[in-house]
């Protein structure tokens, strides 16, 4: 039997993660990738250069892979349904990713199977923003408008990317100039953002990680503990729960992130879906007895799951941002030195402010520990902390 061979598509740091999951397996990677310079371009030897929405362009990429799968969700849903048709194993499959891919369609079919979700409707233009800012009004207050709210384009966006906090009535008209199909939702009153992370195979096994707190700065994600402090036994289980709920209605085939907002008043609300390795899961390349990165590969290839459970009572991720500092090698030395338990991951990719181009891993048993150090070294690497 010759080991398969796994076609992915895009080549950013999740793809580059995946393949370094897959080599102790002796998985073959084969890779469509935007530019040679692509984080995973430097590292799989085969190495496809070319336009993922090309139809053309997939089909004879995907001559001689077993199955294909992706580290974004922006390949275009009827050229997967294409490949389908032409005999290709593509995990997740497009019935599935399409949930990931159209924010519209995600929250129709999270509200159809019963999943919790905030208020939400497609909008028009700024005048139906206003009208659905009014049906949130606070009942009987007849000076509320019902903003603030939330207008997302429904596909494309990503780290804060396509997302709009607006206002007012004037503030609502930036998202339609580009001509987009526009979702409202309600502000969310929370109190700190989560995510629940399984794996599920194509004959239906599933794994859950432990639920993260997920930290974000400027939309980005900046830190993630594993698992959250604090989190009632009870609102995890129904967060794990529910992100297998989901997976299996939408038949996802890999990894799936559930993003989740934990409300004040002790409720879970789904704030978007990621059907693919997930910044949210790094933490499990050094915190788990089996990665996400793995366990996607796994899942992709229907072999038996891994297992999830972590190694440490806590795991920090912290994210890596380009800053006006570009020479992070430098910074090694000081931060291996200070601490030899420290996991550096790096992506390869050119520094820019703002850009992730890396993250660190922590773990240990006391949690003001392990955020200090995963803190201090994603600060130093990136210049902003000196001593």
């Amino acid at each position: 039997m010759t080991f398969p061979v796994v076609g992915m598509v895009g080549g950013g740091q999740l793809a580059r993660m995946t393949h370094e999951a897959g080599i102790p397996l002796g998985i073959k990677f084969k890779l469509l990738s935007d530019t040679p310079q692509d984080s995973a371009a430097q590292v799989v030897s085969d190495v496809v250069i070319g336009d993922y929405r090309d139809l053309d362009t997939l089909r004879d990429f995907a001559r001689g892979c077993d199955v294909i799968t992706f580290d974004h969700e922006h390949v275009p849903t009827e050229h997967l349904r294409a490949l389908e048709a032409d005999g290709i194993p593509v995990r997740p499959g497009p019935e599935a990713l399409v949930h990931a891919q159209d924010k519209g369609v995600m929250r129709a079919k999270l509200t159809q199977i019963g999943a919790p979700c905030p208020r939400h409707r497609l909008v028009k233009d700024p005048a139906d923003v206003a009208a659905f800012a009014a049906e949130g009004a606070t009942d009987g207050d007849s000076t509320s408008d019902g903003f603030p709210v939330i207008l997302k384009t429904v596909r494309g966006g990503y780290d804060g990317k396509g997302v709009w906090f607006v206002r007012s009535l004037e503030d609502a008209a930036e998202p339609f100039k580009a001509g987009v199909p526009v979702l409202a939702e309600e502000k969310v009153d929370f109190v700190r953002e989560l995510a629940a992370n399984v794996v599920r195979s194509p004959h239906g096994q599933a794994v859950a990680y432990p639920v993260v707190e997920s930290q974000q700065v400027d939309g980005v994600c900046d830190t993630v503990i594993a698992p959250a402090p604090g989190l009632d036994e009870n609102l995890a289980l129904r967060a794990e729960q529910l992100a297998l709920g989901i997976a299996k209605e939408l038949g996802v085939v890999g990894h799936l992130a559930v993003e989740l907002f934990e409300t004040r008043d002790g409720r879970i609300l789904v704030n978007e879906l990621a059907m693919r390795p997930h910044n949210s899961g790094h933490w499990t390349q050094d915190g788990a007895v089996t990665s996400q990165f793995a366990n996607h590969v796994r899942a992709v290839l229907d072999l038996p799951l891994g297992d999830p459970r972590p190694r440490a009572p806590w795991t920090v991720m912290c994210n890596v941002l380009g800053g006006d500092y570009p020479d992070m090698y430098s910074a090694y030395l000081h931060c291996m030195a200070r601490d030899p338990k420290l996991k550096i991951h790096m992506y390869g990719k050119d520094v820019k402010p703002g850009r992730k181009v890396g993250h660190v891993n922590t773990y240990g048993d006391d949690l003001d520990d392990v955020l200090e150090r995963a803190r201090h070294a994603a600060g130093y690497l990136r210049g902003t902390i000196t001593e």
